[in-house]
């Protein structure tokens, strides 16, 4: 079961970890901010509870983790994510990233392709909290074409190309960050999109990531 109490310990916690990202270079107060103001230990098991705020990855069933917060806190500022963009997430896992976004007043159109924690997610703690998530079942490579245009576009796991039907759900002058699989590394990258329909690319840190598939998995 889900710990559900949030107490002061597990805000200083929280505050433990904003300085520990300071530390390692993030600067967005915004992106700091939104991770402060979410219970982490509310998106695991309680057998986490008192691991929760430490700067790693946990398991989150299906083979599927909960990104490592510095991950997360380094893709959401390369996003440069400003209040109202509306963000296409592919791999909505266990709806933490998409809370960090919706805390930063982003609409999110989060697609999962694992049927059982697309399911689990029903059910998602801060529903209520975050009307500005809506959760899809599908394939990420697909996209939402329905929705689009996207003034961003976050990938939460190592895509084996640049996925071109999410660059064309990409409005002119849009963001990507993508950790892309280059054989020894995963890199990240963030993409522009161009008025031609292209993308200008830049280069950022290497991490690790599971790995993006195709199709939908029931």
């Amino acid at each position: 079961m889900k710990n559900q109490v949030d107490t002061y310990q597990y805000k200083g916690l929280r505050r433990h970890l904003v300085e520990l990202l300071r530390q390692k270079g993030i600067t967005d107060e915004a992106v700091l901010a939104a991770i402060n103001n979410i219970p982490r230990h509310f998106f695991l098991d309680s057998a986490f509870d008192k691991i929760a705020y430490e700067d790693r990855a946990f398991p989150i069933g299906e083979g599927q983790t909960i990104s490592q917060p510095y991950t997360v806190a380094y893709q959401t500022q390369l996003l440069e994510v400003k209040p109202n963009d509306k963000v296409l997430e592919i791999g909505t896992g266990s709806v933490y990233q998409a809370s960090v976004l919706a805390e930063m007043g982003a609409k999110v159109f989060t697609i999962e392709r694992q049927k059982k924690l697309y399911e689990k997610n029903k059910n998602f703690v801060f529903k209520s909290n975050y009307p500005n998530i809506k959760f899809f079942y599908g394939d990420g490579f697909q996209g939402l074409p329905t929705y689009a245009p996207f003034d961003k576009v976050i990938i939460t796991a190592a895509a084996p190309y640049i996925p071109p039907r999410l660059i064309a759900q990409l409005k002119t002058g849009g963001m990507m960050v993508v950790p892309v699989d280059l054989g020894p590394v995963t890199q990240m990258l963030r993409l522009t999109k161009l008025a031609d329909g292209g993308y200008a690319e830049e280069r950022f840190d290497n991490f690790s990531f599971v790995p993006m598939l195709e199709g939908r998995s029931g």
